[in-house]
């Protein structure tokens, strides 16, 4: 596959007929043990369907594209329905199978902060595999801070481990 770069990547805002696609998506990452948190078959469209009506209109769930094909998507929602909450988001970010290294994070990332500072996100959380430093890099770059380490937190079939970071972004005029 010849490089990709990122001028060849259009952003869009996701829409509910994109569910499957995203599902779809996630479930054969997650076939690679230790990628993604949850196994294949923990995918279910209705939760996709579900967070695309609560995220739409937004701007906050975003697909990007290439010659018409879903080949990432990221999303913010919030981290819960409370009040005192309300200013926090979590990133939850994927680039699919066959397109990592291609700048298809990095222009999700940016788009999505954008949309944070427009809708007045003060604080994103996030969690990244402690070995997966292309990530950490990229939130580094744009931003991200580390704040901890979970050792073990992931527990995979065959009964080893995984430790994930976790890792912040504060919009400019409220970072500490």
């Amino acid at each position: 596959m010849s490089e990709i770069t990122v001028s060849e990547i259009a952003l869009r805002t996701a829409i509910e007929s994109d569910a499957a696609a995203l599902c779809a998506a996630e479930r054969e990452i997650a076939r690679t043990p230790g990628r993604l948190v949850s196994a294949p078959d923990e995918f279910v469209e209705e939760n996709f369907v579900r967070l695309l009506r609560q995220l739409e209109g937004s701007g906050t769930y975003l697909v990007a594209e290439r010659d018409g094909k879903i080949v990432g998507h990221a999303c913010l929602p919030p981290v819960a329905p409370l009040r005192a909450l309300a200013h926090v988001r979590f990133l939850n970010m994927v680039v699919h199978e066959g397109y990592a290294g291609q700048g298809i994070g990095r222009r999700l990332l940016l788009g999505l902060l954008d949309a944070a500072r427009r809708n007045g996100v003060e604080r994103i959380e996030l969690r990244v595999r402690a070995t997966n430093t292309a990530a950490i890099n990229l939130y580094r770059k744009c931003g991200f801070n580390e704040e901890c380490t979970s050792v073990r937190r992931i527990k995979l079939a065959d009964g080893s481990y995984l430790d994930d970071m976790s890792m912040v972004w504060f919009a400019p005029e409220k970072a500490p």
